[in-house]
């Protein structure tokens, strides 16, 4: 006992080292670029309401139940896809031309709770092949997907005002990551920069670019974000805005590896290929396709 009390006397009597406190640093997001994209060619198409896809030789003009099928050397009509207001496909977004199918995201917006599902189409002669029900998602209504390595990274949207929940906002949108069998494995927010320009809706529109990035675009603004995977932590990086002469909604990269996609004027009916301009990213920002 005397020795431990002896022992406790001479450690208690050294000197407390001075040691500092770290010097944590503020965080400093990297600065976002701007580019302008140019436009190449416009079209007519009354269905160019929701979105647009592209393949080879045609475009498929969205509008909630409608797909229209044009030629792209002529803009001539060549087939409709009609399906009924209020049916089981209430709002088709954002499609993509892959594998001669036309691969399209649904969900029951302006309902809630919010459901989704993906809809295949036969790019050939526009007849719906196939369905792929997500139903009740957390994470949103479903606005675009697309393919990735890993399986698909998916857009689920939230909104302030109409088709949104009182206790979820616009903020809430996000990306999901998942494999070939649609389960989840991951999945990132958006950085403010973003959301608060998107607000009070959400991307409308997303697609990996051929360099590897996401990009996204809202609801109205004339303008498209350029995202990457963050080096660490829950939250895509903002890379580049890039101004472009659409109203915001569904787009479609070409299939031809070209930085062109295709893009809408809602209000005038519309479909407009852009060339998008080479974007540069820091070396720390992943890309989600090498």
């Amino acid at each position: 006992m005397i020795l431990n009390i002896l022992l406790f006397v001479v450690i208690a009597s050294q000197p407390m080292l001075d040691i500092p406190p770290p010097d944590v640093p503020a965080y400093q997001a990297p600065p976002v670029a701007s580019y302008q994209a140019k436009t190449l060619r416009e079209y007519a198409a009354p269905e160019a309401d929701q979105g647009v896809a592209l393949d080879d030789d045609y475009f498929y003009a969205v509008d909630n139940t409608v797909i229209g099928k044009f030629e792209r050397d002529t803009g001539e009509l060549i087939e409709r896809w009609i399906g009924p207001e209020d049916g089981a496909i209430r709002h088709m977004n954002s499609c993509y031309a892959k594998d001669d199918k036309l691969w399209c995201a649904n969900s029951n917006y302006s309902q809630t709770p919010m459901a989704s599902s993906i809809e295949i189409f036969s790019t050939s002669t526009l007849e719906h092949i196939d369905t792929h029900s997500l139903g009740l998602m957390d994470e949103g209504s479903l606005t675009w997907f697309d393919d990735v390595p890993e399986g698909r990274i998916a857009g689920f949207a939230h909104y302030d005002e109409k088709g949104g929940l009182s206790f979820k906002g616009a903020e809430f949108s996000g990306v999901v990551l998942f494999d070939r069998e649609w389960r989840r494995m991951g999945g990132w927010m958006f950085p403010k920069s973003v959301t608060e320009r998107m607000a009070p809706y959400a991307a409308s529109g997303g697609a990996v670019g051929p360099d590897g990035y996401l990009y996204v675009m809202g609801h109205d603004l004339p303008e498209m974000y350029v995202l990457g995977k963050p080096k660490m932590g829950p939250t895509l990086v903002h890379i580049a805005t890039i101004s472009v002469e659409a109203e915001g909604q569904a787009f479609s990269w070409d299939t031809n590896g070209q930085r062109r996609m295709g893009v809408i004027d809602r209000r005038r009916g519309r479909v407009r290929i852009l060339e998008i301009p080479t974007v540069s990213a820091p070396a720390d920002v992943k890309p989600f396709r090498l």
